[in-house]
């Protein structure tokens, strides 16, 4: 009697491949990335190929999160030390190759241009992880300094660049990497008492500190700028302080509802500096006002609170600590950006997740999607 065996369907093939996704996570991926498309498609318009090429990094950045979710996160481990020891070997490159525009040097050329520092976003935190996840059981004060030697060094070196944006995206998930492995509160609290008092005794009795003539020593002048701008930028209204104003100005004029769709005006007479960039949560803000930058903001809780679910629920010590630190980085992206163009942080070169404009970056976005979605899967396969 011949046995006749059934080949299966294409969808019985294809979809233990989406079997296990985290479902919320998508959904707030999806929100955000309609949030960007449509602010995109109002800032860009008439800004060339931004809007196309916008959704093509969306593209790219979705195939890469699903490739990497079909990596079990033990994978991942392997490959945290060769991607840390090429992003610091790249770095110091670049101090001594590196491409110089706009006076920093953070480019370095391989055949194509590529700015090593992006790499240690995701490198930073799967080293650490590894790191912790090697000592686990057994932690001494001695683990934790060494975490942070690996932290510090290629911090260092993009500040050096410089590169304050990238520096402090890096530092923020090495540090929740560091304190989520079991740092005290004890070891924490005193360095930032003694960092607040400290700025509060100088602002107290320096107040000219803003002053022409005076030189910060440990800050260079550009840094100092954008500092002093922060305090006051009507200093310099038509230059240092024109990006604040007007992005402030943008934001105040969407009132509560905003000013709707393609109606910006601030956004379309182009006052907005870096419009599709940068400063897109302005021109977002513009159009879609208080109520919108509330769904947006809400978007971004959801994925960080998600992702901080995932990492609660990880089977493992290093899948823990890696999804924490990718939710640092994700909360550290809106957060600063949001707070720059508010005006209630210095500018820096922090783009918006899955709003500005930019392929690097959301190719980032998509690697670090791609790893939550990875221990999200891990946890089910472990529970099941």
């Amino acid at each position: 009697m011949a046995v006749v065996f059934e080949k299966p369907s294409l969808l019985t093939r294809v979809l233990p491949w989406f079997r296990g996704f985290d479902v919320p996570l998508v959904v707030a991926v999806l929100v955000l990335a309609g949030a960007g498309l449509l602010t995109m498609y109002s800032s860009g318009y008439d800004y060339g190929t931004r809007f196309e090429d916008h959704g093509r990094n969306m593209l790219i950045a979705a195939t890469i999160m699903f490739l990497v979710a079909q990596v079990p996160p033990q994978r991942l481990m392997t490959v945290a030390l060769p991607l840390y020891a090429l992003g610091v070997a790249l770095l110091v490159a670049v101090a001594f190759f590196g491409i110089t525009k706009k006076g920093a040097t953070r480019w370095l050329n391989v055949g194509v241009t590529i700015q090593p520092s992006e790499i240690l976003k995701i490198a930073m935190p799967l080293m650490l992880a590894w790191w912790f996840q090697k000592r686990e059981g057994q932690l001494r004060p001695l683990d934790f300094a060494v975490g942070s030697v690996l932290l510090f060094m290629p911090v260092a070196l993009i500040v050096k660049q410089p590169d304050l944006g990238t520096a402090l995206l890096v530092l923020a998930a090495g540090l929740a990497v560091i304190f989520f492995a079991g740092l005290r509160w004890k070891l924490v609290l005193p360095p930032v008492a003694i960092a607040l008092i400290g700025i509060a005794l100088v602002v107290t009795f320096e107040p000219d500190l803003c002053a022409d003539g005076v030189r910060w020593l440990v800050l260079r002048d550009y840094q100092q700028q954008r500092i002093c701008t922060l305090l006051d930028p009507t200093r310099d209204p038509l230059g240092k302080g024109f990006h604040i104003i007007q992005g402030m100005i943008a934001i105040g004029s969407g009132g509560v509802w905003g000013k709707g769709f393609m109606q910006g005006t601030q956004t379309h007479l182009e006052f907005i500096p870096e419009r599709t960039t940068d400063f897109i949560f302005a021109a977002f803000s513009e159009e879609f006002g208080l109520i919108g930058n509330l769904v947006l903001i809400a978007a971004f809780l959801f994925l960080v609170l998600r992702a901080m679910s995932i990492a609660l629920e990880a089977p493992t010590v290093f899948s823990r600590l890696l999804a924490g630190a990718l939710a640092m980085m994700f909360f550290s992206y809106a957060f600063v950006n949001m707070g720059m163009v508010s005006g209630i942080l210095p500018v820096v070169g922090v783009p918006l997740p899955f709003i500005s404009y930019g392929g690097t970056a959301m190719v980032t976005l998509g690697l670090a999607l791609g790893m939550l979605m990875s221990i999200a899967k891990s946890k089910r396969l472990v529970q099941s």
